[in-house]
């Protein structure tokens, strides 16, 4: 048995919303957890106070499936030809950050903004990608373990339910020793509940992209 890869083309889906005005404006690109789609980011960034004046851009990841609640979601990665799937994964955000970029008045600030299974993928647009971001913001989800050099995050906002079992406490931790070992201080919301985001939350991812210049 021989096995093969065959690179096509395939779609991909996002969702924008543009500010009142003529701007430009900073970009906050966000992705979605395991199982979701773009409309929940999109909600999620949109529940950021201080987001009113940011173009919110939610990328759905590219693999569809049918959720466990029976309805459509989709899922950043697999363990399935992993390495394939993460360049995959990065030259897709980079060309639907690239049109966004070409075809909306953004002023060059680009933040990504990851939730659980979607915080590996703001990480690697970060790290990996073709546009310098000017910050990183984690909810309920790790840096992925094979980055060494981390100092491409620049600024970094971590978030975390005080009781999420997805994102553990010594997970959250180790995040923290890497940033700092990459002098990196990030800043941190801890906050009452699990594995969803509180108005606790949100109250601090305002102030930390408010903050962004």
């Amino acid at each position: 048995m021989q096995e093969q890869h065959l690179e096509i083309t395939v779609s991909g889906r996002y969702l924008v919303e543009v500010p009142d005005g003529d701007g430009p404006f900073p970009l906050l690109a966000g992705f979605h957890g395991y199982g979701q789609k773009a409309e929940d980011s999109l909600a999620l960034l949109g529940s950021i106070p201080t987001s009113s004046g940011w173009i919110r851009l939610s990328i759905e990841a590219l693999h569809p499936f049918i959720n466990v609640k029976g309805e459509p979601g989709a899922s950043w990665m697999t363990r399935c030809d992993r390495e394939l799937r993460i360049a995959e994964n990065v030259r897709y955000v980079d060309s639907v950050i690239e049109q966004v970029m070409a075809t909306l008045p953004v002023d060059g600030r680009l933040v990504v903004h990851g939730f659980s299974q979607g915080a590996g993928m703001a990480c690697r647009a970060a790290l990996l990608g073709s546009h310098a971001v000017a910050g990183v913001m984690l909810l309920g989800g790790e840096i992925p373990p094979e980055f060494n050099d981390l100092e491409r995050m620049r600024v970094v906002h971590l978030g975390r339910g005080d009781y999420d079992h997805f994102y553990p406490k010594k997970h959250f931790e180790n995040d923290l020793r890497r940033l700092r070992d990459a002098c990196i201080e990030p800043s941190q919301s801890i906050f009452q509940g699990g594995h969803a985001p509180s108005d606790d939350y949100f109250a601090a991812a305002g102030q930390f992209i408010a903050g962004i210049v």
